[in-house]
């Protein structure tokens, strides 16, 4: 059974969340994973500019000290957006993150997009999933010898929350595997809710949607990244509840797969500002869950599940599918353990937990 070590976020003046960071890397291995001299990835999410909700730089830094003690060479990496924003290409990619606090004075290590300047440096991992053939991975990822993925765990308005399976299928794929995975998902209109605002029309990264007495989707442009729905304040963009947001969800869990092959990983998640929606939005909702602390594991299912497991026992019911009804979070963590990406099976270890 799957091995989940957490420590909540209570402190007292010798043992303050940094220490129990180092903690928990030591108790999930981090140095069974590690050479000397080795290339490692250190995947996070750096926050489109405007968000606060993404993870600290100072859990960065800790992370990266301790990939030197064991003299390797980290590097802190995310790949570029599909839509159009502070993080589609790698100079605003770049520049967005070090204002978000992510500078190498900071986190002691070089900021690296993983798949280039313009999202198109990728290598094609060929995997024969049900949905996937071959998989397009950002190259930096997909060349390192290891990774290290914090994750912000929070909601998702596609599928339905967002963890370390989205961080690592999603936030790995290039450009072009981004499309892949968002093209047989896309939203639709529920005209009695819209007020013709505009606002999905502004934030449409194509140009897709217009306003005609009520918001209209021109399909052959949509690219189905959601952006519609995060911005919405009416409910009125919901996702279509039929195999496409299903779909999404199995597409990012061959994308993980793909990823993870071959690839020596330990995986970290901060169950903290659990915000409703992702953090690729230039803003964050008010959290929809306390901050309950903080999660590792090497294996990325049993991760997602546990982080799960202690927000509905934390909140007492379901806050992300009260946010969004109509999107089945279940889907992404049955499709990975049916693959074997790892298993919902854990035994949740508590670390310094005050």
């Amino acid at each position: 059974m799957a091995k989940v070590f957490f420590t909540n976020m209570m402190t007292t003046p010798e043992m303050g969340l940094l220490k129990k960071l180092q903690l928990l890397l030591k108790k999930v291995g981090m140095e069974k994973i590690i050479k000397k001299d080795e290339l490692v990835a250190v995947k996070i999410h750096f926050g489109e500019y405007g968000n606060l909700a993404f993870i600290r730089p100072n859990y960065v830094r800790i992370v990266v000290d301790q990939i030197k003690k064991f003299g390797a060479k980290p590097f802190v990496t995310d790949a570029n957006t599909l839509y159009k924003g502070s993080r589609s290409n790698a100079v605003d990619h770049i520049q967005t993150a070090y204002l978000n606090g992510f500078a190498p004075e900071t986190i002691g290590a070089p900021v690296i997009i993983a798949d280039g300047l313009r999202g198109s440096d990728e290598i094609k991992v060929p995997i024969n999933g049900e949905y996937v053939k071959e998989a397009k991975i950002s190259s930096a990822i997909a060349l390192a010898d290891a990774m290290v993925v914090l994750t912000h765990f929070k909601g998702h308005e596609q599928t339905g929350f967002g963890g370390t399976i989205k961080n690592v299928g999603m936030g790995s794929a290039s450009r072009s595997g981004k499309l892949e995975q968002h093209s047989n998902s896309k939203p639709i209109v529920k005209e009695v809710n819209c007020v013709a605002c505009g606002m999905c029309e502004r934030h449409c990264p194509v140009g897709a949607i217009t306003i005609e007495g009520v918001a209209r989707i021109d399909y052959d442009i949509c690219i189905g990244c959601g952006q519609c729905i995060a911005m919405c304040n009416y409910g009125a963009m919901v996702p279509k509840w039929d195999s496409s947001t299903e779909l999404l969800s199995k597409k990012i869990v061959e994308y993980a797969k793909a990823t993870l092959m071959n690839k020596k990983a330990i995986f970290v998640s901060f169950i903290t500002n659990v915000s409703p929606d992702c953090d690729c939005w230039s803003i964050n909702k008010p959290p929809v869950a306390p901050d309950i602390g903080i999660a590792a594991s090497a294996d990325p299912v049993a991760l997602d599940q546990a982080c799960m497991d202690l927000v509905l026992e934390t909140v007492g019911h379901d806050p992300f599918l009260e946010v969004h009804p109509d999107v089945s979070w279940k889907t992404q963590l049955e499709y990975a353990e049916k693959v074997g990406l790892g298993s919902r099976k854990y035994e949740l270890v508590k670390i310094a937990v005050l």
